[in-house]
């Protein structure tokens, strides 16, 4: 599927977010009803789950989830994700990274791009409890991280999922934080820093000096943020070395499970010179990069965005 263009985009598509640019498009949303549920974590913290409503029996497929930057259950991609499961009579659940449900988790950590091992113990855990085949979606922030796992778990990873799939993946965040500094890739930047901000500050009022307040304050790209909070809050030396260890690119040779790699070439948070070659990927990696799609939209001529989730639980079937 390598340098294919499965759909027509419209041409007036910018290379954005069909969904942040032109909400009118989509203010259809996908019919999915929620029940949650909270885990608690080996370190002490919380997350929250949210199961489709609509589930089918205990033996049935279940498709796990995990979203992207400041993300969740209600993002358009999982509703679509996940009414799609459904209608194929499959269980899904959109896994909560740390305080993205709509409560501040308890610990100082939050989550990251390359937080592998929060997607291990979580993926290990669903599996121990479910009947069936289990398969794993990652959008965006979850699809590296999904990615990073299954780089780092090689052959062990066939015995938790069956089949992948990781949508916009930034899986170089060298070349991500740099895309993301320039132009109008800054109104993305300003739209996530605005909640993460809000989350950070609210943290700081339970964890005083986890850092400098005023620092954080003036703030203006994801990168500066990252090196202030994200990097030293889970262990790296800075942002150089959290997108260095974090990005999944440099694990990809090592992936076993049947896995998709859905990118858009125009993908403002990805360059398409960033993308990986083939030699950087592992013969079980279906590398699918269009010329359009944008970053998580990949609409049609009408401006339906449902080849998205079509598209990748077509591959998760697939013989």
């Amino acid at each position: 599927m390598n340098n294919t263009r499965p759909y027509r985009a419209p041409a007036w598509l910018p290379g954005g977010n069909l969904q942040t640019l032109y909400p009118a498009l989509v203010a259809r949303r996908a019919d999915v009803s929620y029940l949650r549920e909270r885990w608690n974590t080996p370190d002490g913290d919380f997350i929250d789950l949210d199961w489709t409503a609509a589930a089918g029996t205990g033996s049935a497929p279940l498709l796990v989830l995990f979203h992207g930057l400041e993300g969740s259950s209600k993002s358009q991609y999982a509703r679509g994700l996940m009414h799609h499961a459904m209608q194929r009579g499959w269980r899904g659940v959109v896994v909560h990274f740390r305080g993205c449900s709509g409560e501040i988790n308890r610990l100082p950590r939050a989550y990251h791009s390359g937080d592998s091992t929060e997607i291990d113990w979580i993926l290990r855990r669903l599996h121990a409890q479910h009947g069936g085949a289990l398969f794993a979606a990652g959008v965006s922030l979850g699809g590296n991280a999904l990615l990073k796992w299954l780089g780092e778990q090689g052959q062990a990873a066939q015995d938790v999922v069956q089949r992948a799939a990781a949508v916009s993946a930034p899986v170089d965040l060298h070349a991500a934080g740099r895309a993301l500094e320039q132009g109008f890739n800054m109104v993305y930047t300003n739209n996530f820093l605005a909640t993460m901000k809000r989350k950070s500050f609210a943290k700081l009022e339970k964890h005083p000096g986890l850092f400098d307040p005023a620092k954080l304050r003036t703030t203006r790209t994801l990168r500066e943020f990252d090196d202030l909070v994200t990097a030293p809050l889970h262990g790296y030396a800075g942002v150089d070395d959290y997108y260095t260890r974090a990005s999944s690119k440099p694990l990809l040779m090592c992936v076993a499970v049947p896995t998709l790699l859905l990118n858009a070439r125009n993908d403002p948070f990805l360059p398409g010179k960033a993308l990986p070659e083939q030699q950087q990927l592992s013969a079980a990696i279906t590398a699918a990069f269009t010329d359009e799609g944008g970053h998580v939209g990949f609409p049609d001529s009408n401006g339906s965005i449902q080849w998205l989730p079509r598209t990748v639980l077509e591959f998760l079937v697939a013989p």
